[in-house]
């Protein structure tokens, strides 16, 4: 019926680091405080109105208590990109995602500082009432 698939947090991504506070030494500290979704697919045939959102919902409540038990630290944070010429990302909006900002359109092995992809929506959510907290803590 539905695929999410999670990975490690992009390293740098300058919206969403100036939204949680994060110098390079913290974000170095804390980046593992976050979970990428690079993948959500909802199979073509499934029509059911509100799906989506549901979904993003049910996972992401339990997204930080999975991460724990699989890679022994829980996440704080979740984010996503949507490229805006293929997709609107309405069921993240529905699902109370934020808008950070845009991406660079350079990519993570960018070596000529030039965009050479499409750019790219930001969005986020908290995963606990004191994600900033958490990220911003250096032990």
């Amino acid at each position: 019926m539905a695929l999410f698939a999670w990975s490690s947090a992009p390293r740098h991504l300058g919206p969403r680091d100036r939204f949680l506070g994060w110098s390079p030494a913290v974000r170095r500290q804390n980046i593992a405080g976050i979970a990428y979704n690079a993948r959500y697919l909802i199979l073509p045939w499934v029509e059911v109105g509100h799906l989506a959102s549901h979904l993003l919902g049910r996972m992401t409540r339990v997204l930080s208590g999975e991460w724990q038990r699989i890679y022994g630290h829980p996440v704080y944070w979740a984010e996503t990109f949507i490229d805006r010429t293929r997709y609107r990302g309405t069921c993240y909006r529905a699902a109370n995602w934020r808008y950070l900002g845009q991406t660079q359109g350079r990519g993570k092995d960018d070596l000529t500082h030039r965009a050479n992809r499409t750019l790219k929506d930001i969005l986020g959510l908290p995963l606990c009432r004191d994600f900033r907290e958490r990220l911003l803590h250096v032990p």
